[in-house]
């Protein structure tokens, strides 16, 4: 199996792009032109990693507009923090081992598709509550692959069937299992969601959502989880507010065709401790009434 260090090597390249962040109730309050660049050194034993930032009427595709940007940030590095994970293709997660009470807690997620990436900070206040998100779109320079329309409930619709693998920060062996994800409508404003995931009859979680505008409300649970629906294709996952003694997880998932949708969950057990990563590539069923709320 090769080493995390080499799936990091799938995301060399200048990824050009924007840092557009979101209120928890997914307001847009700021959107930044980027260019970041990671370049290998010593036979890719070193990683340069600049990130530049620009003002908001940049065209960072354009090098004649992007000559002079406001801020520069320059990380040099030959390892791998513990609180990073990667996947053969290059997506990765990174951020807090342990969450806590009284002290700032999130995490990035990112997925990687030929030319293009995607990746979603969420962080908490000290007061445990979600306070921010930044949605990251990028690809590399010269592509010209279209930005995917902004996500729509419409598009989640119908039945998924997917592969997962989970890895894990023991760094132990990672495991691979199917994956099934049915989406309805019921009623108005409500959604049905049922995931069944591992082998045989596997395990089924069922929940209830309430549609309100561009997010999905789910309150069965003990903590109370949302789905904003965004640019790109992308969706966030995500509690409120985190409460001690409880497990919960960090989700994006990307649209990158109607029928295929990738998802990252990270995941923390009830003590606040990181657990695992998981990666799902799933394809949506054809010839369903996906707007009837059959599944």
């Amino acid at each position: 199996m090769q080493s995390q260090w080499h799936y990091l090597l799938q995301n060399l390249g200048e990824w050009q792009g924007s840092f557009t962040r979101f209120s928890p109730a997914g307001e847009l309050r700021e959107d930044t032109p980027t260019i970041v660049t990671l370049a290998g050194l010593d036979d890719n034993q070193t990683i340069r990693q600049t990130i530049q930032r620009y003002a908001p009427s940049t065209d960072v595709t354009d090098a004649s507009l992007a000559s002079e940007p406001i801020d520069e940030k320059v990380l040099v590095y030959s390892s791998l923090g513990r609180g990073i994970l990667f996947f053969e293709d290059g997506a990765f997660s990174q951020g807090s081992m342990q969450f806590a009470p009284f002290s700032e807690f999130g995490a990035e997620l990112g997925l990687i598709a030929g030319d293009r990436r995607l990746r979603l900070v969420q962080l908490f206040d000290p007061q445990s509550q979600l306070a921010q998100l930044t949605l990251i779109r990028e690809k590399l320079a010269g592509s010209h692959t279209a930005e995917r329309p902004p996500l729509t409930l419409n598009d989640l619709l119908g039945e998924w069937h997917g592969e997962a693998v989970t890895v894990y920060p023991d760094l132990r062996s990672p495991t691979s299992y199917p994956t099934q994800l049915q989406i309805s409508r019921s009623g108005a404003n409500q959604v049905v969601q049922q995931l069944t995931f591992g082998e045989g009859a596997g395990t089924t979680v069922r929940s209830t959502a309430i549609v309100n505008g561009s997010c999905l409300e789910f309150n069965q649970g003990s903590l109370p989880v949302q789905v904003l629906l965004l640019p790109d294709g992308a969706s966030s996952t995500c509690p409120v507010y985190i409460k001690t003694g409880n497990p919960f997880f960090l989700e994006v998932g990307w649209l990158l065709q109607p029928d295929q949708r990738q998802r990252m969950i990270r995941s923390y057990n009830q003590k606040g401790e990181w657990v695992s990563l998981t990666l799902v590539i799933e394809r949506k069923l054809t010839g369903q009434n996906e707007h009837s709320g059959k599944a």
